[in-house]
């Protein structure tokens, strides 16, 4: 095999400091005899965990590391899962089963790599890390600082996801594991199965090969409930202004189109008791109430196969030829079932007094007549294919020096189908509870008593109208060549130990495409709709267009168990029938944006000793971005009429990085570093196209719109870090990191008012939302991270261990205000979204002969998540709850090949809440959503 006299002279600095792997004799071995490098085998919890604290030792920068416990046994089922336990990480989006948004450092900007190669789903700049299946991983390595070698992006920092290789193995190499996952809300069993394949072998005169297979196929029924209390907008109360009626909702203009009152406030408007505003001239006391009030039960079905080949040979020992590919795919098909109704009041006043939240003018109950409302049903269908091929030789070309180059191809593409339809009705009238259990809203429906039918009966398709219908798809795709060329001098030397040089060329291109189509019938019940549609050729008789929904939110607010709502997938499945009934005609797709970037990358790194204890790194990297970007829009109705734009940029940085590390101890260890950081804008964001939407809420006013803007420029962050890291036992470690984000030209929501005409032709104003570079922020914040195995313990307890984390982070970002026009009024000041106050992790572990055991709780404070649209919000800001996590892991070895497992997750089954403005979670309480447990039974054998 390839001679790696680097990692030779890296292992006899790690002897010097006197550290020792602590694990078992048959886990490790190191032939002294050997030029070769022998790959250390590890397994067990303690094992992987302490391979994770050899690689945070030894790594040049600040790093967090997870390993497989065993070849094919990563302990969760995604990447995103696993990382949570990781010191400094943060993971939240725990819908459709499964979380799916990992920030570091409480930023999300994380940039991402497999075996330290830039991968991207669809048109986006990184993956979606949930697509890559834990079966397919050997370890994850958390990058929180970056060396000058390394790609320039993600300011949260980097994860790089490695994959298992033939010559990591002693020969042949099989692993065959599946497992079976029971999810309670959807009530299904679902499949996760994987498999490797590897071997290795010397053929004479043309040295040695190896070559691996892994596969991996996993499918997650799910569903989630939500209930949500609407945005808050003032109302009269029984004493409004002579023009209005009591409790009507207040207009943002009077009859003399004099402004009233601001919508888009970041605070709201205040909710003092006896509050008021000019109304038609006169001070007006208000009331604060909500508009609306809705909920969902989401369903679907999400198939995700993956798949690694990678290809060794080594013909000479000073060459090594590696030719890999990786899949990622998934499929998924979802019903959104959405209630909705309005909550203010068209019935002239005739209901009983609200009731206000003490000390306050905010509503919490109250009565709406005639109030419109309608259901929903959105069926969407996603189908994403990702492929990476790489070619590459590292190449030992003296005892000094050592090549390493490579060329990659990498397409991915993401195609959907969307179908909903509404049914409409107006209720006789509601009672509402907005908060009725600790953020929980409640509501009951009024029956007549004159008619036949229950209008209470939220199931009952007698009650609604079929409404519009939505046709809409589109997709995106991506695709890149990525050529990379690395050089390492070793000097050895008293003050310079080695330098690396190398460059990186990469042709990036990104294309969207869109296809949208609605329409309407007006005066149609469901019923007369499912005849209409039987008579169109629709399959059945039509009622499949109906859509059930049972045990809604599992019983746990006081509302209504059971609605319909239309059947999406009925309707894509019988597009043409409903295209007929509706006057429709099939639309084909259109590209709306196609961008082309080539980046180049220059570096250059040194690694020095200042003293015999005192060592670092200096790079500097120069990295310049050219794109060329190409927008299309549909300017007429099945016109094919396109309108067309264009644009260029062209950026260009000089990013220095410094690390310094000082073996204060044999097993104390100092690091500081100052590194410098982009964020490229999404692609997406870039579009210039701009989109708009009428009016959604009965009696709004206001529209919205939104688009992109070629203009923007990446965002900068100069970065500080300070560790002390303590190793104190064999297996055991404490380290605390303090750092530092200086973040410039952050990319924030623009907004103006623009009119412009409505559906109806009349001309209304709509808040169009654009992404600019017009803030500015700072993130620091305290790192504690432990891994403990007790000794001399009684024998019963051998084996315990412990593993904990706790982040502290402190974040600011001025947030500007915008006028009508769009120029800014202001800024205020605001957390950044995305980073709690505090989270931590404790992970307790213990492990035997035979078996072994972990259960892991992750908690985090409450946290800011963005913004309301601007024609709402009263206050503007999202604000999660805090959020916590319990999950149990156990596994036993029935024989030395065979094991089996046992898994919960979601075990506390909390309610997840969010609410409008920090700190009024009780008054302006938002959305609640319910998610999955899950329990797994699994089994795995390798040989």
């Amino acid at each position: 095999m390839f001679k790696k006299t680097h990692i030779a002279s890296a292992i006899i600095m790690a002897v010097s400091c006197q550290f020792a792997y602590a694990q078992q004799e048959d886990n490790a071995s190191v032939n002294a005899e050997k030029d070769d490098i022998e790959i250390i085998q590890v397994s067990g919890i303690r094992g992987s965990l302490n391979k994770a604290l050899a690689e945070k030792r030894f790594s040049t920068q600040i790093v967090d590391s997870i390993i497989a416990e065993d070849i094919g046994k990563f302990p969760d089922n995604n990447v995103v899962e696993a990382l949570q336990r990781v010191t400094g990480v943060q993971t939240t989006g725990r819908g459709a089963g499964e979380v799916s948004t990992v920030s570091i450092r409480g930023l999300t900007d994380v940039h991402t790599t497999v075996n330290g190669r830039d991968i991207f789903t669809g048109a986006g700049r990184d993956v979606a890390l949930q697509d890559i299946p834990a079966s397919l991983l050997s370890g994850v390595t958390v990058y929180k600082t970056r060396s000058a070698d390394q790609v320039e992006r993600g300011i949260a920092g980097s994860i790089d996801i490695k994959t298992n290789r033939p010559f990591n193995f002693d020969g042949q190499k099989v692993v065959l594991a599946a497992r079976g996952i029971y999810s309670d809300q959807p009530d299904k069993v679902d499949p996760n199965i994987s498999a490797l394949l590897s071997n290795r072998w010397e053929i004479d005169g043309a040295g040695e090969f190896g070559a691996l297979f892994n596969v991996s196929y996993s499918e997650t029924n799910y569903r989630d409930d939500t209930i949500t209390a609407g945005a808050a907008f003032p109302f009269f109360t029984n004493n409004p202004q002579a023009m209005y009626s009591p409790y009507s909702r207040i207009p943002e203009y009077d009859s003399q189109g004099n402004k009233v009152w601001q919508i888009g406030q970041e605070n709201g408007l205040p909710n003092t008791p006896g509050s008021k505003l000019n109304v038609e001239g006169e001070p007006t006391e208000y009331l604060i109430a909500r508009d609306a009030i809705f909920g969902t039960s989401f369903t679907g079905l999400r198939k995700r196969p993956a798949a690694s080949i990678s290809l060794q040979w080594a013909p000479v020992d000073t060459l090594e030829i590696t030719a890999e590919g990786f899949y990622t795919g998934y499929e998924n098909e979802s019903q959104n079932a959405m209630w909705f109704s309005n909550t203010f009041e068209n019935g002239n006043g005739n209901i009983e007094t609200p009731t206000i939240f003490d000390g306050t003018n905010v509503v919490k109950e109250k009565q709406a007549i005639n109030a419109g409302g309608f259901q929903s049903g959105d069926f969407s269908y996603g189908k994403t294919d990702s492929y990476l091929y790489a070619l590459g030789a590292q190449w030992q070309a003296s005892e000094y020096l050592t090549i390493n180059t490579e060329v990659v191809y990498q397409e991915s593409e993401f195609e959907t189908d969307f179908f909903a339809m509404r049914f409409d009705r107006v209720a006789k009238g509601l009672n509402v509870d907005f908060n009725d259990n600790d953020g929980v809203p409640g509501i009951a429906f009024w029956d007549d008593p004159n008619t036949a039918v229950n209008e209470a009966d939220m199931a009952a398709i007698q009650n609604w109208n079929a409404g519009t219908v939505y046709d809409n798809g589109g997709g995106n795709r991506g695709d890149s060549t990525t050529f990379t060329f690395d050089a390492e001098y070793l000097f050895g030397g008293r003050f310079i130990d080695k330098v690396k040089f190398g460059g990186r060329y990469e042709k990036r291109t990104a294309e969207e495409f869109t296809r949208t189509n609605e329409g309407g019938i007006g005066n149609t019940s469901v019923e007369s709709l499912i005849q209409q549609l039987a008579a169109a050729g629709a399959t059945g008789d039509g009622s499949g267009i109906v859509f059930h929904v049972d045990d809604y939110f599992d019983g746990r607010a006081d509302t209504f168990s059971n609605f319909v709502t239309a059947d999406g997938g009925y309707m894509l499945d019988n597009a043409g029938a409903v295209r007929n009934v509706y006057g429709l005609e099939a639309e084909n797709v259109y590209k709306t944006l196609d961008i082309e970037e080539n980046s180049y990358a220059l570096y250059t790194t040194t690694n020095f000793f200042i003293t015999e204890n005192i060592s670092g790194e200096f790079g500097v990297r120069y990295v310049k971005y050219e794109q060329d970007m190409d927008f299309t829009a549909e300017t007429g109705t099945n016109t094919n009429i396109f309108d067309s734009s264009s644009a260029s940029a062209d950026v260009s940085k000089l990013l220095p990085s410094l690390v310094l590390n000082w073996n204060i101890t044999d097993d104390v260890i100092g690091r500081f570093a100052y590194t410098n950081t982009l964020r490229m804008p999404n692609f997406a964001d870039l579009n210039a196209l701009q989109y708009f939407t009428d009016p959604l809420t009965e009696g709004t006013k206001n529209g919205t719109g939104t688009g992109g803007n070629p203009q923007l420029q990446p965002e900068e962050s100069t970065n500080y870090d300070i560790s002390l890291e303590w190793y104190f036992a064999d297996s055991s470690s404490l380290y605390a990191t303090y750092f530092l984000r200086e973040i410039d030209s952050r990319i924030v929501p623009g907004r103006k008012v623009v009119m412009r005409p409505d559906k109806n032709g009349d001309i209304i104003p709509y808040a169009l939302s654009a992404p600019v570079n017009a803030s500015e922020g700072e993130l620091s914040g305290l790192e504690l991270g432990l891994v403990y195995f007790p000794d001399n313990l009684p024998e019963m307890l051998n084996g315990l261990g412990l593993q904990a984390s706790f982040t502290a982070l402190d974040s600011s970002q001025k947030l500007p205000e915008y006028n009508n026009d769009g120029t800014i009024s202001g800024y205020v000041d605001s957390s950044m979204a995305g980073v709690s106050d505090q989270s931590y992790s404790v992970v307790g572990i213990y492990e035997r002969d035979s078996f072994d055991m972990r259960l892991s709780y992750v908690w985090r404070s409450e946290f800011y998540t963005g913004n309301e649209a601007a024609i709402f919000a009263n206050p503007l800001q999202f604000w999660n709850r805090s959020e916590q996590s319990l999950d149990f892991q156990f596994s036993y070895d029935v024989t030395d090949d065979f094991v089996v497992t046992f898994d919960a997750t979601n075990i506390l089954d909390d309610v997840y809440q969010s609410y409008y403005g920090e700190g009024n979670e009780n008054i302006y309480n938002f959305g609640n959503g319910i998610y999955s447990r899950t329990f797994a039974i699994g089994a795995r054998y390798s040989f």
